[in-house]
């Protein structure tokens, strides 16, 4: 099977932070949430977009009917 360097050192980074926090999810956010108040950098939050009117996809919108 080939493996991907890029994902395999992503994997390992994840790996090692999570192990930081022994796992635990909810330490993880915490951590997550204070990066993200220390962060400097303007955020961009966008509204969410509306769907699109006419219906459900098909496959002529290039997305496979299941």
């Amino acid at each position: 099977m080939w493996v991907d360097p890029i994902v395999e050192e992503v994997r390992e980074i994840r790996d090692k932070y999570a192990s930081r926090f022994n796992y635990n999810l909810d330490a993880i956010f915490r951590d997550l949430k204070k990066q993200e108040e220390l962060n400097q950098r303007q955020l961009v939050r966008l509204p969410p977009r509306k769907p699109a009117r006419g219906g459900p996809a098909t496959e002529s919108d290039g997305l496979p009917r299941h």
